[in-house]
């Protein structure tokens, strides 16, 4: 779910710190890091898992990468854009509705089994999820609302990509973009 996820979080986060100067790499980095992490390992040992949502999709995760952004930046733009990295990740726990995998949510402490799936293969999980419309409903919501942002933000023009591509920033105004 890639677009839900980066659309979804960039609209939510934008609201809610009303940055202009947030960098949206950053934070879209954090929107999808839990599942580049477990995907593949999902993937590969789906015998043992039975789920492509391990433990990047703990709270544990996204607490130990808050600790380890703060022992290692100062103050300043660096550690401003680590944080969006974090704020990422503990936004997709919520998008994904990680309160209904409680195991996994709060691995280890509930356990050193993450929640399963009821799929017995990976290919059923897949077939699932293709004609699964609530998902789809998500990524039209989160494509449409990045089209909506980088309309708004002019990122037609080489000048306001350009920008982009260094600082992160958009042009919207938080209120309508």
């Amino acid at each position: 779910m890639l677009f839900w996820h980066v659309g979804a979080t960039t609209a939510f986060i934008r609201y809610a710190f009303r940055d202009p100067a947030m960098d949206l790499r950053f934070l879209a980095l954090g929107a999808v890091l839990p599942d580049l992490i477990d995907l593949p390992i999902g993937i590969v040992s789906w015998d043992r898992f039975g789920s492509v949502r391990l433990a990047s999709h703990s709270i544990l995760f996204g607490a130990l990468l808050l600790i380890a952004v703060l022992a290692l930046t100062r103050r300043g733009r660096r550690r401003k854009q680590w944080m969006m990295v974090s704020v990422g990740v503990m936004l997709h726990l919520v998008l994904d509705a990680m309160w209904n995998q409680p195991e996994t949510l709060w691995w280890p402490f509930l356990g050193s089994d993450f929640t399963g799936t009821l799929f017995p293969t990976y290919g059923a999980y897949v077939r699932d999820l293709v004609t699964n419309p609530l998902l789809w409903a998500g990524e039209v919501v989160g494509a449409a609302y990045l089209v909506r942002l980088a309309r708004a933000s002019g990122l037609a023009s080489g000048d306001a990509r350009k920008t982009f591509l260094r600082t992160g920033a958009v042009s919207a105004p938080i209120g309508r973009g």
